[in-house]
């Protein structure tokens, strides 16, 4: 460690209780995906903090999607001159969480000296705290002069905004420009590790069709086994052929079935008529797709599609898929920008941090950066437990030590470490 970073370091210290306020205010204030208003006014919390840092302001507005929007902050450095050449980072949150007006969960609590219970305390506005406290400590050394730098606060990370690829087209803009991305979600939730990959997270929709027919007569040659049949024998056997795949999931979610069935994706469900004398004429099953590399996923959609394609007699099927987010691949460049992470936390005094399991790791934005930046972590915000749940509690020790690291990482990088 050197005097400057020691400098940084004590700059984090000084800022915790500003972050604890700045962190107890916005769980405060509910910024459900789906309250566009609470989200926008969350995003107005975080903007004085930021603009004090001297970050430029932008709201993306979301309508065209049908979200709130994102917030945007960036920020130009000096060193070297207007055309030099700094190495630009891209720093990844998000200002809405999972629990919208109607929950019971709504307040940020203090139930312990290091821990603290709220909506979205780890998940993600204690991610954005530890961001900023980072960056404050690097302004005020100076440090910050060293990159350029741009914050992405997403407004609908946990329940997106359709058409996708409208709603990150800003995020994958800002992707294509930066060198390097941070994300600041909790990950594990455990701050000896840290994500350098991620898997994918995907839909699709099987639908079959049998021959209508009275049940006394089915498995009759020109009868056959009905749409049901046809559905449960592609799921089992992808389940044989595929199941076994390292990394790879896949689930069937719903299942509907009989003379007829409807299901509506964006409503999450749907409904089935049948009688139980009357061969099923029609199956629908959706579920999601999960993989740790794009070749992963389209060697598995071309297994998946071929077992479909195999009907049983007079049965027929097809197979949709949905993209939904891109998987974050492992590679050198991770690897080498999570081995610098670690070291810092060591000279810190913190430990070591080690890549997490990727099967403990879902989907999230910082995915929408895989090949475009030399490097990507994630998993380094506010670290904590219950996420999702309304036992979500922050421990709140880690606000510090975690910007420490972002902190030291990213004055590291400034100056040309790699």
């Amino acid at each position: 460690m050197s005097a400057r970073e020691r400098a940084i370091a004590a700059r984090v210290d000084a800022s915790v209780p500003a972050g604890l306020t700045l962190l107890e205010r916005t769980v405060n204030m509910n910024s459900g995906t789906l309250n566009p208003d609470g989200v926008r006014s969350v995003g107005r919390a975080f903007t004085p903090a930021f603009e004090a840092l001297g970050f430029r302001i932008r709201w993306i507005d979301g309508a065209a999607w049908g979200r709130a929007g994102h917030l945007v902050a960036t920020r130009v450095g000096r060193a070297g001159g207007a055309n030099a050449k700094r190495l630009h980072v891209l720093l990844i949150g998000h200002l809405d969480t999972v629990f919208e007006r109607d929950s019971p969960f709504q307040r940020f609590e203090r139930l312990t000296d290091s821990t603290a219970s709220g909506p979205g305390a780890i998940d993600m506005k204690g991610g954005i705290v530890v961001m900023w406290l980072a960056l404050q400590a690097l302004e005020a050394a100076g440090e910050l002069e060293r990159l350029d730098c741009t914050v992405f606060l997403c407004g609908d990370e946990e329940r997106s905004g359709e058409p996708l690829a409208l709603a990150r087209r800003d995020l994958i803009a800002a992707a294509d420009a930066a060198d390097v991305a941070l994300g600041f979600e909790d990950g594990a939730g455990d701050p000896r590790t840290a994500v350098v990959s991620r898997r994918s997270s995907g839909g699709w929709v099987l639908r079959t069709t049998g021959k209508p027919y009275h049940s006394s007569q089915i498995f009759r040659a020109d009868v056959g086994y009905g749409s049901i049949f046809e559905a449960a024998r592609i799921l089992n056997a992808w389940r044989d052929s595929l199941a076994g795949e390292a990394l790879l999931t896949f689930n069937p979610g719903v299942v509907l079935g009989g003379t007829r069935a409807h299901y509506d994706e964006a409503a999450g469900g749907g409904g089935a008529f049948g009688k139980t004398n009357v061969v099923a004429e029609s199956t629908v099953v959706a579920g999601d797709l999960r993989a740790l590399s794009l070749e992963q996923r389209e060697a598995a959609r071309a297994a998946m599609r071929r077992v479909a394609a195999r009907n049983l007699p007079h049965a027929s099927a097809t197979l949709e898929f949905e993209d939904g987010y891109p998987p974050l691949a492992p590679s050198e460049g991770n690897r080498r920008l999570l081995a610098m992470y670690d070291q810092a936390s060591r000279d810190l005094g913190h430990g070591p941090v080690a890549a997490v399991d990727p099967a403990r790791a879902g989907a999230a934005d910082i995915s929408f950066c895989e090949g475009r930046v030399e490097m990507a972590l994630d998993g380094i915000g506010l670290m904590g437990d219950g996420g999702h749940t309304v036992g979500e509690v922050a421990d709140l020790r880690t606000l510090g030590s975690q910007a420490r690291r972002v902190a030291v990482l990213l004055s590291r990088l400034g100056r040309g470490a790699k």
